[in-house]
């Protein structure tokens, strides 16, 4: 699992741990929601900074976006 499918699943387990459709979550974080559809599934390559802007959203540690087992965690339940 490479870093952007990390991040994909690590959004994806965040905002639905928080009941947040991503219709929300897009407009709560300022991007489009096709952005947020392609971070998900780890097609597209955020930068470092809007990493930061999507952990605020959540209100969590950048940690959190990256945390490889939690990914594998997620997925393995998908």
């Amino acid at each position: 699992m490479d870093i952007r499918e990390r991040i994909g699943w690590n959004l994806r387990r965040l905002r639905k741990e928080r009941a947040i459709t991503q219709e929300d979550f897009a407009t709560d974080s300022g991007f489009d929601r096709g952005y947020i559809s392609g971070v998900e599934r780890g097609v597209r390559n955020p930068s470092a900074l809007v990493i930061e802007r999507l952990a605020i959203a959540l209100k969590v540690d950048v940690s959190e976006l990256v945390d490889r087992e939690k990914a594998k965690q997620f997925a393995s339940r998908r």
